[in-house]
């Protein structure tokens, strides 16, 4: 894990499009913002876990045959 240190107002990149600024500390609080393109998903660690488990819930609901048909159907739209 690289680990930087920053100060309110300074930013760091992470490839050429996403930009992370320090935007606010207030005690132990530290409020980031965030400019990714739209199709770069950004969450928080809380709702990004309760994603990945709705998506394996999900998984575990839907049969192998089923998957090859909605498969087939989108690659057919």
């Amino acid at each position: 894990m690289l680990v930087l240190s920053r100060q309110r107002d300074e930013s760091i990149f992470i490839g050429d499009n996403i930009k992370i600024t320090v935007v606010d500390i207030r005690g132990d609080k530290v409020r980031l913002g965030i400019e990714a393109p739209k199709e770069v998903p950004v969450h928080r660690q809380e709702v990004y876990e309760a994603i990945q488990r709705e998506n394996q819930q999900r998984c575990e609901q839907i049969s192998p045959q089923q998957v090859i048909e909605r498969t087939k159907n989108n690659l057919a739209k």
